[in-house]
């Protein structure tokens, strides 16, 4: 693939502003309790059609940085890297059953988690930040 249909498929991609982003590619809604957690478009994109998911058991303890959540596609096995710190309150049982929501639906039903946050400052990037970091 050429660089210049990176570029544009990077610029079509949809980067809500409401969300927070980590540079591992989750996005967190904390504007709901618990909070929301989940991957990007552009790590959908990469990782192309998921195909399961080995979610975490409810209550597990989280911290920034941890390998969370596996995502195995045709492609590739790569590991949700949890944006922040807390406990699992629920994970999302449908899209372990139809992992592709995790790609036609990124932000909305491919939610992966909803954490109860122990920090209240998580060091995330805005929805700006996080554009520049995919182009």
């Amino acid at each position: 693939m050429s660089d210049s249909t990176s570029e544009d498929q990077a610029e079509n991609l949809d980067i809500p502003d409401n969300l927070h982003y980590s540079q591992e590619h989750a996005w967190v809604d904390d504007s709901v309790s618990p909070a929301l957690i989940g991957i990007t478009e552009y790590a959908a994109n990469q990782l192309g059609d998921v195909v399961f998911l080995d979610l975490p058991e409810v209550g597990t303890k989280l911290q920034a940085g941890d390998e969370v959540v596996e995502l195995e596609s045709a492609k590739a096995v790569q590991p949700l890297v949890s944006p922040v710190a807390g406990i699992v309150r629920y994970v999302n049982r449908d899209a372990s059953d139809d992992p592709s929501v995790i790609n036609s639906d990124p932000y909305g039903e491919g939610w992966i988690l909803k954490v109860e946050l122990e920090d209240d400052e998580p060091d995330l990037l805005t929805s700006e930040q996080y554009a520049k970091l995919t182009r």
